[in-house]
């Protein structure tokens, strides 16, 4: 079992307060929750467009204690950093004549994908596209932004994340999740061996890294945990299984993987999970917010923290009694969700608000004691080394 030093480990994440024994013991109202990680989801997803400079200097600015790159490759094999491989809801790559010959269709993870692909330019090309927003008509307000960024690689973020570290005198974490790792590694660009590569070349390899590694898929994060000492993050889904298991034929769906016997194998590769937040707090037939269930407490006795996504303010995303206005775009009560899972004894947020989740993170105890700049070295390289 790969263990971790807990006080090694506590560099990067304090620990948070006891979780209570089971969800239906509501622990005291005035639990110090100070120490819940802010991840900010993709940036401020809610205030900009998704894996820009731009969504990931507001996220640091707002509180947000780690930023996540999801991680695809070019052609040449660079990694950057973007929410799907088919970018053609993310960039303005459908508005480019000279790569309209490359819209193609793929089977990726068993589905039929149609669109553009990073593994079709190299990342010269990708560099002359720009970001958009990806949920327009949600977040109208963000597309004033469109064609403000391009499209970063995972060593500018690593760089970026010292800038902002730097800045506001906090080490800022680095969250990279490996995308479709399976798949890739079936065309010949596996995720694995440059993120191991990068991460090295960083100074980055020890448990108190402020990299924290995710996948859905169990066999990426055990393909790190043989080369990497960084803390892994087994993510997990709502419905199905991950696909590597699927293309193994191996039965196991992620309902099997969040059981006490499922959470104990994970242990032995992983420090954390990542459930959506509906296995914690279940969404009723109507709507409403359902019975908490115990994952939360068992993810604690299996040793294992626990983060849930994804927070948003959207009437859409919420329960029906947090709902306000009429519109699906309206902003309801969001902050109220966020209290009921602290409430719980989560140990992360991962939000595309990190202002809400901060805001609900300081009612609970005072806010984290700022250190100097100098005070810490995060193990970045100084801006334009390799």
């Amino acid at each position: 079992m790969r263990k971790i030093a807990a006080t090694a480990l506590a560099l990067l994440v304090p620990l948070a307060a006891a979780p209570a024994a089971s969800a239906s013991v509501e622990p005291a109202p005035a639990a110090d929750r100070s120490t819940v990680v802010v991840v900010g989801h993709r940036g401020a997803a809610g205030h900009r467009p998704e894996h820009t400079q731009g969504g990931y200097e507001l996220a640091v600015a707002m509180g947000a204690d780690w930023i996540e790159p999801d991680l695809v490759p070019t052609k040449d094999h660079v990694l950057v950093v973007r929410h799907e491989n088919e970018i053609s809801g993310t960039t303005d790559v459908s508005l480019r004549p000279e790569f309209a010959a490359r819209r193609t269709t793929k089977v990726v993870d068993g589905r039929d994908v149609t669109g553009w692909f990073t593994e079709d330019f190299t990342l010269a090309e990708l560099k002359t596209l720009r970001a958009v927003e990806r949920l327009p008509a949600i977040r109208q307000r963000n597309t004033v932004y469109n064609g403000s960024y391009q499209v970063l690689t995972f060593q500018e973020v690593l760089d970026l994340a010292k800038r902002l570290s730097h800045r506001y005198g906090r080490q800022v974490g680095v969250f990279p999740e490996t995308k479709h790792p399976t798949y890739f590694r079936s065309i010949g660009l596996p995720l694995e061996e440059p993120l191991i590569e990068t991460v090295k070349r960083n100074g980055l390899d020890r448990p108190n890294s402020p990299v924290v590694v995710q996948s859905f898929e169990p066999s990426s994060l055990k393909r790190v945990a043989k080369e990497l000492r960084v803390p892994l993050w087994q993510a997990l889904g709502t419905t199905g299984r991950p696909y590597d298991l699927t293309a193994a034929g191996d039965p196991t769906t992620y309902a099997d993987m969040m059981k006490p016997e499922g959470l104990a194998k994970i242990a032995t590769y992983a420090q954390w999970i990542g459930p959506d937040k509906s296995s914690a707090i279940p969404v009723n037939p109507d709507g409403g917010s359902g019975t908490p269930t115990t994952l939360v407490s068992d993810a604690h006795k299996a040793g294992l923290r626990i983060g849930v996504y994804t927070f948003r303010s959207e009437n859409q995303y919420l329960p029906l009694q947090l709902r306000r206005g009429q519109a699906p775009t309206d902003h309801g009560d969001a902050l109220a969700e966020y209290r009921a899972h602290l409430d719980l004894g989560v140990d992360a947020f991962v939000t595309d608000y990190p202002d809400a989740a901060v805001l609900v993170r300081a009612e609970r105890g005072a806010p984290r004691k700022q250190v100097q700049p100098q005070q810490f070295d995060n193990g970045l390289p100084e801006e334009g080394q390799e």
